[in-house]
């Protein structure tokens, strides 16, 4: 479960040793379409909480950094064409109005794509981790831009944009349910209980559900076929996390919602969709420095890198999202000291790009490596 929030991932990347910010193209070259869309392209719970000079301000802010960087890198960087694409990108949106494009229809609720909970997503989340991989990497030569981090991209999109139909194929269900499964007795309970332990105790129900549900994604057949997306990736950081099949993050979402919606608030709920988003993306990271004394009890990035290995040993360990103690429990435990050599998937093709790969988790069709 990896959402939150987005520049374009056109971020920080080496020079020379050095890393230089690069334009945000995604990020205010999409914010400059909400404000020329902003009824198709903006989600109605985000817009009364707006500070529209902010905004303007921040949009005119990154088309200056766009320019400035983007001209650096093209003076520093050998391959050119990023840099000069960011730049020419950032000249058409000033020339397209900039940031001083006004609205000028009156807003109402109802459907939306929602992209600019997609861009805070993938900002946020960009802002948090691309440093840290840059600073501190695991495995120095992958680089921001390794192989098919395009492809990553698309599926962080094609489970983040469309938020207004996946919150529907994910609430509803779980909605149902609780009408019919909900124990008052036990809601009371829970709400009497410190804060603190309330959060407590969701990750811990939320992370023994989502352990069933990947046990079941990696050993029934029809399943895999839509989970082994996720473990296609040759190299992992924070993006790659988000290459999940649609049918995938929504049968793994609904199965945490439900247990959750029976006993908990939704505050509790809130926290802990903040704090799996964070954490889940963390631990897909290319992130070096460990502490011993967390990972006995919390997941770390190293611990989940070995999920995501296709070496033979620890194919078919560490389930668990948050707590290793949980695979302890179930005989599914496996924590060298050294890092995985090699990632993706043991003995399986897919097919090469995200429609290829969608269509094919359906059709059940099988290739040769």
């Amino acid at each position: 479960m990896n959402s939150l929030v987005m520049p374009s991932l056109l971020a920080l990347e080496p020079v020379g040793g050095v890393g230089y910010c690069r334009p945000f193209l995604d990020f205010f070259v999409r914010r400059r379409l909400c404000l020329h869309f902003p009824q198709l392209l903006t989600s109605p719970e985000l817009r009364p909480h707006y500070a529209m000079h902010t905004m303007r301000l921040l949009i005119q802010g990154l088309i200056v950094a766009a320019i400035l960087f983007g001209v650096i890198a093209s003076i520093l960087r050998k391959k050119k064409l990023l840099a000069l694409t960011g730049t020419l990108l950032a000249i058409a949106a000033t020339a397209w109005g900039g940031s001083s494009v006004q609205i000028n229809e009156n807003l109402r609720d109802g459907p939306a794509i929602g992209l600019d909970w997609f861009l805070l997503d993938m900002f946020l989340m960009a802002l948090i981790y691309v440093p840290l991989e840059r600073l501190w990497p695991q495995y120095p030569k992958q680089g921001t831009f390794r192989n098919e981090w395009t492809l990553d991209v698309v599926y962080f999109m094609s489970t983040h944009l469309p938020i207004q139909i996946l919150s529907f194929l994910v609430l509803l269900p779980a909605m149902q349910a609780t009408k019919y499964l909900a124990v008052p007795a036990l809601q009371h309970l829970i709400a009497r209980t410190p804060w603190l332990l309330q959060f407590f105790l969701a990750v811990v129900v939320a992370d023994v559900a989502e352990y069933f549900i990947h046990l079941a994604l990696h050993k029934v057949p029809f399943l895999w076929r839509f989970h082994a997306i996720h473990h296609s990736s040759k190299a992992l950081d924070w993006i790659a996390g988000s290459r999940s099949h649609v049918v995938d993050d929504t049968l793994v979402r609904g199965f945490i919602l439900v247990p959750l919606m029976l006993g908990f608030s939704q505050s509790i709920i809130l926290a802990y969709l903040v704090f799996v988003t964070l954490h889940a993306t963390w631990t897909h990271c290319n992130f070096r420095p460990n502490a011993k004394w967390i990972e006995k009890f919390l997941v770390m990035p190293r611990y989940h890198h070995w999920h995501h290995t296709s070496q033979k040993e620890a194919i078919d360990k560490n389930f668990a999202i948050h707590f290793p103690w949980i695979d302890r429990i179930f005989g599914t435990y496996y924590y060298p000291d050294e890092w995985p050599e090699q990632y993706g998937l043991s003995g399986e093709k897919l097919a090469p790009g995200f429609w290829g790969q969608t269509i094919e988790a359906f059709t059940g069709k099988k290739r040769t490596p």
